[in-house]
This record gives C-alpha cells, sequence and structure tokens, in this order.
C-alpha cells in the first residue's frame, strides 16, 4: 500500500489537535459570555433601584439612624420644591 499507516498519522494528529483547540476555545468563550451576560442583568436590576430621589434616600437615612431628627427636618424642608 502506498501509506502503510503512516501517511495519515501526522496529519490526523494535527487536524485532532486544532479541533480540540477549538472545542476549548468554544468551550471557554461559551463561559466568558453566559458569565458576563449574568453580571450584565445584575448590573441593570441595580441601576434600576439605584435611580431613588433625594427624600427617599433621605428617609432612609432617617430610618437607619444616620441622622437625628432635627437634621432630617432641616434636610427635608430644604428638598421640598
Amino acid at each position: 500500500m502506498m501509506f502503510d499507516g503512516y501517511g495519515w498519522g501526522w496529519g490526523a494528529m494535527g487536524f485532532g489537535f486544532l479541533g480540540m483547540l477549538l472545542f476549548w476555545g468554544l468551550l471557554l468563550a461559551g463561559v466568558v459570555a453566559v458569565v458576563r451576560m449574568a453580571m450584565g442583568a445584575g448590573k441593570q436590576q441595580r441601576s434600576v433601584a439605584d435611580h431613588k430621589t433625594a427624600l427617599e434616600i433621605l428617609n432612609e437615612r432617617y430610618a437607619r439612624g444616620d441622622i437625628d431628627r432635627e437634621e432630617f427636618l432641616r434636610k427635608r424642608d430644604d428638598l421640598k420644591p
């Protein structure tokens, strides 16, 4: 025979290596894409929650005890239109 079993050996190994490299590359790219999408969804949800009015933030600070009643009333009066 012309190939005697050796003619395809290096060629098949070369394609096998490239196929394996392509497989792992695509798998890694898929994992990265899924992680980025998951993190992006969290950012969108947080950004909607971050759009609070100044009065809402002031109420939260007063409820947590960060500021006292006098400071709360003074700042609330300043924020009223």
